[in-house]
């Protein structure tokens, strides 16, 4: 249903690739069933996922850019940075366009925004449980993974960047104060999208679902997590 990487077809009047942003997936939207992702995704078109991550700041940039079926595009190819290094992408290859095939899988919280310890007595056990199901299974099936929808996964098992995408949005002042991703979770944001591919991190697009529905795709925040150690 679409591919890892590879040069960028967008449409001739596009901006270009934003500088050091680089193209981690490009999906064909009519492969994706409207019933899999739970989010207001056109039923056809492609969306195209950048993203520009550094290993020490939980910060990254991207964008999430929209192209309707039928238009014509070209290809476009990020500058080369090759003497700038930018941690964080060591060991990530995303020049041989590899396939994206479609799987289902069970998207479960785990994250103690989501899941309050004070509040489920067996929050702790159950968590543990679900983690290991599912790293046996990510294990088993190898190779970088998208997720498209659902909720997110954080190494950490603490914060949830849906909510803090939803804070940083809304301009609340405690909310850039303390912690942005302590706080609950609006329920008019999702997660568009979740890619595994650096060691140790995961990269997320979150969207508010009334910019999903409005086919505002520009409007994604980009936000990171990695496990330094």
């Amino acid at each position: 249903m679409g591919r890892f990487g590879g040069p960028a077809l967008l449409p001739g009047d596009a901006p270009g690739i934003p500088e050091r942003q680089r193209l981690i997936a490009d999906l064909d939207l009519a492969a994706l069933p409207g019933d899999a992702t739970g989010l207001p995704l056109p039923s056809s078109g492609r969306l195209l996922l950048f993203a520009r991550f550094h290993a020490y700041d939980l910060d990254a940039s991207g964008t999430a850019v929209y192209v309707p079926a039928g238009i014509p595009v070209e290809e476009r190819h990020p500058a080369d940075h090759r003497h700038e290094p930018d941690h964080g992408w060591e060991g990530v290859d995303l020049t041989t366009g590899e396939e994206l095939r479609l799987g289902y899988d069970v998207s479960l919280p785990d994250n103690e925004v989501l899941i309050d310890p004070a509040g489920h007595p067996h929050a702790g056990e159950l968590r543990a449980a679900w983690s290991d199901v599912r790293y046996e299974d990510w294990g088993r099936l190898g190779g970088t993974r998208l997720q498209i929808g659902g909720y997110s996964t954080d190494p950490f098992g603490e914060d949830d960047p849906v909510t803090a995408s939803a804070l940083r949005a809304s301009g609340d002042p405690e909310g850039r104060r303390a912690s942005p991703w302590a706080r609950p979770r609006p329920e008019d944001w999702a997660l568009l999208a979740q890619w595994n591919g650096l060691i140790g991190g995961f990269v997320y697009w979150t969207a508010a679902r009334k910019d999903l529905a409005e086919r505002r795709f520009d409007r994604a925040a980009v936000l990171a997590c990695f496990d330094i150690h």
